[in-house]
């Protein structure tokens, strides 16, 4: 299918999930470079202090001149036009610019957050969205990281459902769920 979505131009949302370090940025890079001679990188993170800074700086290291990084904290479909590729990192991350600004409100957060999952899936472009699976980990201690988790798991549901194509990262291996 991904020959054929290149051949074509059909285009495609691809979702990547997994818990942290597991391979889903490497892997939809390379799905991206593969889909396209010019891929978009767009950026959802607020840098929250020096130690993200040197993480974003290593994602961007990771990526050649052939790549064009936007940065948007929310309106993420405003940015993509017809045809391109793109990847989307992180949606956990674009989810806490949403919940952090309505002073944490669940329903308000995944209201805004479904409006733009659904114009992504209008745009006529290869959308790779990463997420993770953050439900999967510890038990958050608070209350407050408990609903995000809500969230997080809600979203991550939404777009799964969007998607033409699903992928579990597991220690840098990618498993077909959809």
């Amino acid at each position: 299918m991904q020959y054929l979505s290149s051949l074509f131009n059909i285009s495609m949302i691809y979702y990547i999930t997994g818990g942290e370090r597991s391979g889903k940025s490497s892997y939809a890079q390379k799905l991206a470079e593969s889909l396209s001679d010019t891929p978009i990188y767009l950026a959802t993170s607020r840098i929250w202090d020096d130690n993200f800074k040197e993480r974003v700086e290593r994602h961007i290291s990771d990526r050649d001149d052939r790549w064009t990084t936007i940065e948007e904290e929310k309106l993420i479909s405003t940015f993509i036009s017809e045809k391109q590729t793109v990847v989307i990192d992180c949606v956990t991350l674009w989810l806490t610019n949403f919940y952090l600004d309505t002073k944490n409100d669940v329903q308000l957060s995944l209201e805004l957050a479904k409006k733009e999952i659904d114009k992504l899936a209008q745009i006529d472009a290869n959308i790779i969205i990463i997420s993770n699976e953050i439900g999967m980990g510890l038990h958050a201690q608070t209350e407050v990281g408990r609903k995000f988790t809500e969230l997080q798991g809600w979203t991550n549901q939404y777009i799964s459902k969007h998607a033409n194509k699903a992928i579990f990262m597991v220690s840098g291996l990618p498993l077909t769920l959809k």
